[in-house]
């Protein structure tokens, strides 16, 4: 018993991540309608960003972490003014152009901090232990800080005027330009706090995992399969197919073993989307 609920809790903290993550990618998708593939390399540039801060400039972790979010969020509005913007209504054009800046990032990485994992250790150790359970405390921290982030991103979305703007792009841009909502300026600052998202992750997930110039790869198949799961565009989807598979992934590694686990994640997704191609949330709340 005390596994399970253990193993459910870092099965939640995971989701947490995937969630905080999926919903910047599907954000900018729904909004912009780019599959942006640099997305990963967002994630990896805000653990370097914290990494400097806290290795290298002794700054405070807490700091680090939130001025990282800030400087790969800046990063990210430059890249969708300089790079993306001229060609957002080309989707070919946006694909290879993030996958171009997912490349430049990534060898701008290596260039800086070499090929091999950096030593990059979360600030703080141990675990909670409570009769006979046990969970770490990075564990728990990540599951706060990413569960006041994805809060805090529904009320953006859900409960303020730019988060109705947002959505009245996502739902029918050409409208929602004829309502006066200046595309020119939302979608900057949309793909900013998607790329910001990504960032946040990677700051405060790197330490626990690994920080590496190629790690990005993997957090963006992730980020894939919970989009398609959930239904492209809908941050609600995103984000209740995220706990699924974080959930999947944590039993799945601890009862079948880390390649049985992954089988199983992906057997269980090419089910569901045989049953709902459109993903877990249908087409009427897609662009949520």
């Amino acid at each position: 018993m005390e596994t399970i609920v253990s193993t459910g809790v870092i099965g939640i903290s995971i989701g947490a991540q995937y969630a905080l993550i999926s919903i910047g990618f599907t954000l900018i998708f729904g909004i912009m309608g780019v599959v942006n593939f640099a997305h990963g390399a967002f994630y990896i540039i805000g653990g370097y960003f914290a990494y400097t801060l806290t290795s290298l400039l002794g700054a405070p972790f807490i700091f680090a972490v939130v001025l990282a979010t800030f400087l790969t969020a800046l990063v990210g509005y430059f890249v969708e003014i300089i790079v993306v913007e001229k060609y957002v209504s080309d989707h070919m054009a946006t694909m290879l152009l993030t996958l171009g800046v997912y490349q430049i990032m990534v060898t701008g990485a290596t260039l800086a901090y070499g090929a091999e994992p950096v030593d990059f250790r979360f600030p703080i150790s141990g675990a909670l232990r409570w009769h006979g359970y046990f969970v770490p405390y990075s564990t728990l921290v990540v599951l706060v800080v990413c569960a006041v982030a994805i809060v805090s991103i529904y009320y953006l979305v859900f409960m303020t005027r730019y988060g109705i703007a947002l959505r009245a792009m996502a739902d029918d841009g050409a409208v929602a330009r004829a309502q006066g909502i200046p595309a020119a300026r939302m979608f900057p600052m949309a793909f900013a706090i998607a790329t910001g998202l990504a960032g946040l992750t990677g700051a405060i997930v790197t330490p626990i995992l690994v920080l590496e110039p190629q790690g990005g790869e993997a957090i963006l198949g992730k980020a894939f399969i919970v989009v398609i799961l959930g239904g492209l565009g809908s941050v609600t989807g995103a984000t209740a197919s995220a706990f699924i598979v974080g959930l999947i992934e944590a039993y799945s590694s601890v009862y079948l073993g880390g390649s049985k686990g992954a089988l199983a994640l992906f057997v269980l997704v090419v089910l569901i989307l045989l049953v709902r191609p459109q993903g877990l949330i249908g087409s009427s709340a897609r662009k949520a």
